[in-house]
Parts: structure tokens; C-alpha cells; sequence
């Protein structure tokens, strides 16, 4: 059987859509960006001092588009893009604004970006140590497998993004520091790793946004997937930004078609293709062209399922993602995940507390229709899985989180209960203790064994 994709129809384009030409800024024209100038001169260089150090771009799209102008710094989409001060520590801030104030050379610059960077946990959750898969005995570049039945993927044309969102955990990825970067080229070595693998069901192509790619190239990587000793992969997804940030791509982009056109060739094949779409606040959804790009993926075969974790700043309101999720299923847009901001980067500036998280989860849940209760959450992508906070509680006298696994190292974790001591400032896995007397959780020792050198 061939593993070559044909493209045989073309979906109509509805409304009258001007093509685009797209335009990013990066932190140096952060000055050619002009309705920053409603802002201070201090304000824009506060925003040059963090960009030095994490990284910024942002398009035309989502400048003219998406931002309140009237409302910045406050606007929840200025948050989402643009550096602010709160993203770096004090001492962290004061040493970078130092060197520029100074006009430092480049190479002092970089090197404190570099060391600042190390500071801010770059690869939370042992993804350098235990989610790399190895091959004949020698470890696979650009892939992650941490959990049995998913991949992740990391195609190196895709490591980019039409616009960064300020609090991603995936930041190393932008920053040009190639140790710190999880990309490849090699579709046959994804193959040759898969054949190895029959428990892998889904594979997981991420970035960065592979939509950035050329439907030529992404091409490659996606009919590395149909060979016929592959079988067992029945799901591919795609982690994109693309259907908010940059809705042209499956509308008037050059290869547009060529995009919906690889999507219908997939489904014909019997791969259920899923956009992993990353949705952070309603008003993302609200210009039209985004509900014409919604249509043209989903009647392109594919499914859209939305997630984001739940952000100061943001979207820390019940009211927010009710309404998020409504959208969204008005859209056809299934929600999947309310996340809680992961123990890196900007993690001080955008964290709530889990108990707040779990406040906003369950007075959201409450607002929508049971089409809209397919979100999960508050969830924790944490060293040993995805841990759902599913409430607090009292038991036996003592107030507690109620905790479990939706995804675990050990598949023998997912799905079983477990208990913390209540502390209304934990933000995190680190901050809680387990409930009862006892001095661990049931997995803290297994999973202390799978660390190199039983070291967390």
C-alpha cells in the first residue's frame, strides 16, 4: 500500500475574506509597534527588559484584531502577548534593566539571559530526563514519550509560532538556545520508534505550532504516519494556536486548500486527525474569519478539541470560561482541558492558587450545558501526570484536596484517588502534603525510583 497522500477536493470559501499578508514583531521592534506609544516610555521599557529574557512575538492580526487598545495593560489579549514586568523576579528584572540601561554589549545581554533562563525551570516536569525515548540503545531527538499510548513529535520547521502567548510552558523552544530546544527532522526515525512501539495509539506533532509549516512540509511528516506497518497509530493530533492567532492559514493563505485538502486525504485513510487548538479567552473566537477557518477544518474531516490553563491576568474568572466553553461549542469546538500554569517561566506572574482554580472550574461547570462538561480540570502536568484537583473536602475531620490521575507514568496511577492536606496557598503538586498522617503519596516512591539517581 502507498503511503503517498492525494489531494482530490476543494472546499468552498464562504464570506468575503480579503486575503492577508501576514507580519510579525519580535523584541527588537518592539518601538514599530505603534499603539504602544499610548504607554509610557517606562511602560515600553520594562517590556524591552523581559523580552530580553523571555521570549516576544506578536502579529498584525492580533494587534489589530484582538487587542482592547482602550484597555491596556489591563486587556486580557495584551496580557496574553506582550511582555510585562511581573514575568521576571525582581532581582532578575533589576540585573537585565541594568545592562540595558547601561547599553551592554549583546554578549552580555545574552549571557545574562542565559543564566536568568536556567533559574526559571526551562523543562519542568523531568522532560529531559525521563519523557526521551531511546532507539537501538541511543536517544531519539525531537520526540517525547512519557505516557504509553501518545508521541509527542517535534517536527524543526514547526518550532515557531505565528505569536508567543506570555505564560507558555513551551518557551525554551523560542529562546535560541539550541540545548534547550526539542526539534527534528527525522520522520523515518518517528517511524522506525513507532514500528518499535505497538502500545503507541496517537502521535502528537507540537512546537512551537507545526502550523507554521508549509503544507509541503508537513506533508512529509504526516505520510510518515501511514505506512502500513503503522497501523496501530489510529489518532494524530496537532497542537496549534494557528485557528486563533492566525486564522488565514485554512482560509486565504497560499496553501490553504492544500491544508484542508491534506486533512480530508487523512480521514479518507482512517486517521482521526484532532486539532489541539490552544484557546485562552472568548474573544479570541469572535472575528468572523475564525469561525470560517472552524468550519473549513471541521469539514475538512477533522475534530478541534480546545484547552488552556487557567491564568492570572487572564482568564481567572468563572464568568470567562463559561463563556469560553459556550463559544466554543457553538463553534463545534469540543472543550478538553482547564489547566493549572505549570512550575515555569512567568509561573509567579500568572499562578493562582489550586484552590481558586478549583472554584473557577466547578462555578463555570455549573453555567454551561452538559455539552460543554467534556473540560477536565483543574489539571497538573506534573513530573509523575496529569493530576485533576476534583475538590475540598472534609474527611474524618480534616479539610482536604481530593486528587487523582488522569495520566500517569505508571498507567497503574490513573484514575485513583488520593488525598492532600488543604493549604490555600499551594499552586502547585510541590506545595502539598499528603493527608491523614501520611509522610508520602502512594506513587512518590515509585516515581522517585524512575529519576536518574532516585533524584528529584
Amino acid at each position: 500500500m502507498s503511503t503517498s497522500l492525494s489531494f482530490t477536493s476543494t472546499l468552498p470559501l464562504r464570506g468575503p475574506f480579503v486575503p492577508r499578508k501576514f507580519r510579525a514583531y519580535t523584541e527588537h521592534q518592539i518601538d514599530q509597534i505603534a499603539p504602544l506609544e499610548r504607554l509610557s516610555e517606562e511602560h515600553r521599557f520594562s517590556m524591552k527588559v523581559v523580552a530580553s529574557v523571555l521570549p516576544f512575538r506578536v502579529n498584525q492580526y492580533v494587534i489589530d484584531e484582538l487587542i482592547d487598545w482602550n484597555n491596556i495593560p489591563e486587556d486580557p489579549i495584551f496580557q496574553l502577548t506582550f511582555p510585562q514586568v511581573g514575568m521576571l523576579s525582581p532581582v532578575a528584572f533589576s540585573r537585565m534593566a541594568t545592562l540595558l540601561k547601561n547599553r551592554a554589549s549583546i554578549r552580555e545581554i545574552k549571557d545574562l539571559a542565559r543564566v536568568l533562563r536556567v533559574e526559571l525551570n526551562p523543562h519542568p516536569a523531568e522532560q529531559k530526563t525521563l519523557n526521551i525515548p531511546s532507539l537501538d540503545g541511543n536517544a531519539v531527538v525531537g520526540m517525547q514519550h512519557k505516557y504509553d499510548e501518545t508521541v509527542l513529535f517535534f517536527p524543526s520547521q514547526g518550532q515557531i509560532c505565528h505569536a508567543f502567548c506570555t505564560f507558555c510552558f513551551r518557551w525554551p523552544q523560542f529562546v535560541g538556545d539550541k540545548a534547550l530546544r526539542f526539534a527534528t527532522s527525522e520522520a523515518d526515525q518517528l517511524k522506525c520508534y513507532l514500528k518499535q512501539h505497538h502500545e503507541v495509539t496517537d502521535v502528537l506533532i507540537t512546537g512551537g505550532d507545526p502550523l507554521v509549516m508549509k503544507t509541503a512540509n508537513l506533508k512529509v511528516y504526516l505520510e510518515a504516519l501511514l505506512d502500513p506497518d503503522l497501523e496501530h497509530i489510529t489518532s494524530i493530533r496537532i497542537g496549534t494556536k494557528a485557528l486563533t492567532y492566525w486564522p488565514y492559514r485554512f482560509v486565504t493563505d497560499g496553501d490553504a486548500a492544500e491544508l484542508l485538502r491534506l486533512f480530508e486525504a487523512l480521514a479518507e485513510r482512517g486517521k482521526h486527525l484532532a486539532l489541539m487548538a490552544h484557546i485562552n479567552h472568548w474573544r479570541e473566537l469572535e472575528p468572523p474569519v475564525v469561525a470560517e477557518a472552524v468550519r473549513r477544518v471541521r469539514d475538512a474531516g477533522a475534530t478541534i478539541r480546545a484547552q488552556s490553563p487557567v491564568l492570572a491576568h487572564i482568564n481567572d474568572d468563572a464568568g470567562a470560561w463559561s463563556r469560553l466553553w459556550r463559544d466554543e461549542i457553538s463553534h463545534g469546538i469540543y472543550p478538553y482541558y482547564m489547566f493549572v500554569e505549570r512550575d515555569t517561566g512567568a509561573k509567579g506572574y500568572f499562578e493562582i492558587p489550586l484552590v481558586r482554580a478549583w472554584q473557577i472550574y466547578r462555578d463555570a461547570i455549573r453555567r454551561v450545558s452538559g455539552l460543554a462538561r467534556t473540560a477536565r480540570g483543574p489539571s497538573m502536568s506534573t513530573g509523575p501526570g496529569k493530576i485533576e484537583v476534583q475538590g475540598v473536602t472534609e474527611v474524618k475531620g480534616e479539610k482536604v484536596f481530593v486528587l487523582r490521575f488522569i495520566q500517569g507514568r505508571n498507567p497503574e496511577w490513573v484514575q485513583r484517588p488520593f488525598f492532600a492536606r488543604y493549604n490555600e496557598k499551594a499552586t502547585w503538586l510541590s506545595d502539598l502534603n499528603p493527608a491523614f498522617g501520611e509522610r508520602t503519596f502512594f506513587f512518590e516512591s515509585e516515581y522517585e525510583d524512575m529519576l536518574p539517581n532516585g533524584l528529584d
